[in-house]
């Protein structure tokens, strides 16, 4: 896994200075042509983890993820069930998603954002639609971010959305036997595909007769405002933030950084 881009690459490369949560910076790759593409895969690049914005605008976020990861006990079909909420969530609050397998056992479900916000704005969205969703479907989907409060349910995994948080990319290849591929779908595909079935062998047949599910997500940037509301709502209700990952610093208002397990008791 590398993010930044070796000194010995061409200068025909577009790239970008990015920051690190800790302060640093790093030269990214801006895939802004079918040849910078290649030049990855040429050096070893099998799968892209991508940044949530643009390279023009690094200030704002223009996506929301939705990773939903299950947890030990569950499988694909707890997958399903969870896309299924998270569609229904987001058709109520009037925001489109559109998602994709992750290559390995899960969902990534992406709304496409008008890049108004920061990735702290969206991650407090990520948080406040993780918990809304756990309301509903407790017994199948948790906000829980330490792994020993998840049970058997799939994991909505918000930090995903942190500042300078990278994801695994649409179309990456998965170093792993059978090469899957992080696949983008129509919603009513979901509950006909495996991920295992999505492979670097099956792709070009599934792209020629199926085109891209994702191709009108840029024509179709969404508002953050109705998460942003349950956001305010849990706020005024006394519920913190959710913790950070370790290689964030503290943050305003988050919960004490260790594990439920190893909490000193009062």
């Amino acid at each position: 896994f590398q993010k930044r881009v070796p000194k010995s690459a061409p200068d025909w490369l577009e790239t970008t200075i990015v920051s690190t949560p800790n302060g640093t910076t790093s030269r990214a790759l801006v895939a802004a042509a079918l040849a910078h593409v290649v030049w990855a895969v040429n050096i070893g690049c099998l799968g892209f983890h991508v940044w949530p914005y643009l390279a023009d605008d690094s200030d704002h976020s223009d996506e929301l993820r939705l990773d939903l990861d299950p947890q030990p006990g569950t499988d694909f079909a707890h997958v399903r069930a969870a896309a299924a909420a998270v569609r229904a969530f987001l058709d109520e609050l009037g925001i489109v998603g559109y998602p994709k397998t992750t290559g390995n056992r899960g969902v990534h479900v992406y709304v496409r954002l008008e890049p108004r916000w920061d990735s702290y704005q969206v991650r407090a969205a990520a948080v406040a639609a993780a918990r809304e969703l756990e309301r509903r479907h407790p017994d199948l989907i948790t906000a829980a971010w330490w792994k020993e409060e998840r049970g058997e349910r799939v994991f909505v995994d918000f930090n995903q959305n942190a500042p300078h948080k990278t994801v695994f990319g649409a179309w990456s290849v998965r170093s792993r036997a059978g090469a899957q591929v992080s696949t983008p779908l129509h919603w009513g595909e979901i509950d006909q595909i495996h991920p295992d079935d999505l492979t670097i062998a099956t792709l070009p047949a599934r792209i020629e007769s199926g085109g891209d599910p994702w191709s009108d997500m840029n024509d179709n940037p969404q508002s953050l405002e109705p998460l942003l509301a349950l956001h305010e709502r849990d706020r005024a209700n006394g519920l913190m933030d959710a913790p950070w990952p370790p290689q964030y610093p503290k943050q305003p208002d988050e919960p004490p950084r260790v594990a439920p397990s190893r909490a000193r008791k009062e």
